[in-house]
């Protein structure tokens, strides 16, 4: 585990320090074997919840967003197991938002099957389960620190053999095993136990969560892990 920590950590700095433009790939990237989710000028690689096509209102204009009126969730249309993401999130005032990762289409909506990394603006006061960055209403961020309103977060959602880290703004803010028996335990006290297909699946979509507040998301970036 230490090894793998550590491994995270180097990337993890690498990728930060490489990170210039965004939405684009540096050479060294590429040759890590890191692709771009989002181009910063299309929707090309994502569709619907249960639909091909993107929802209605999602723009791609530099940054994937919303329209909190209209827009329903989109995802991936490829599917990951093992992976590490990388992506920017920026958040509107008290407005909320996720991402989701081994989305599955049964049930009704992508948090029915997916777990979600939380985006929030903090100061909307929820309690430290729902907060951003942790695994919401099931981890809560430790030492999470996020930047102003307005301003672009880094995240990082690393998924390798149901071991599971969250990282916001170059700290690692939570750590779980999806196949523990405290994460089973977790979701059986919880409002996901009405729901079977949640983290049920080894491997799915990646998801991106409309709740009706603004929101914005860019270089979304992913490495397949083995």
């Amino acid at each position: 585990m230490k090894t793998f920590a550590m491994a995270a950590c180097v990337a993890l700095l690498a990728t930060t320090a490489m990170a210039a433009t965004p939405n684009t790939l540096t050479a060294s990237e590429t040759a890590a074997g890191w692709r771009l989710l989002f181009d910063g000028k299309s929707t090309a690689g994502w569709r619907g919840f249960k639909t091909a096509e993107p929802d209605a209102g999602w723009t791609a204009k530099g940054e994937l967003s919303p329209d909190p009126k209209v827009s329903k969730d989109i995802m991936t249309k490829d599917s990951f197991e093992n992976f590490d993401l990388s992506f920017e999130w920026k958040i509107s005032p008290k407005g909320n938002s996720g991402v989701m990762f081994h989305v599955t289409e049964a049930g009704n909506q992508t948090y029915e099957s997916g777990p979600e990394y939380q985006v929030l603006d903090n100061s909307r006061g929820e309690p430290p389960l729902e907060q951003a960055g942790g695994l919401f209403a099931l981890y809560a961020p430790e030492g999470a620190v996020t930047k102003p309103v307005g301003e672009f977060n880094q995240a990082r959602l690393i998924v390798n053999h149901g071991k599971v880290e969250h990282w916001l703004n170059g700290v690692k803010v939570a750590a779980y095993d999806l196949n523990s028996a405290d994460f089973k335990a977790r979701v059986a006290a919880s409002k996901f136990k009405a729901w079977p297909p949640f983290a049920a699946s080894p491997t799915g979509h990646i998801a991106l969560q409309n709740h009706g507040d603004a929101v914005a998301f860019r270089s979304l970036k992913i490495r397949v892990l083995k």
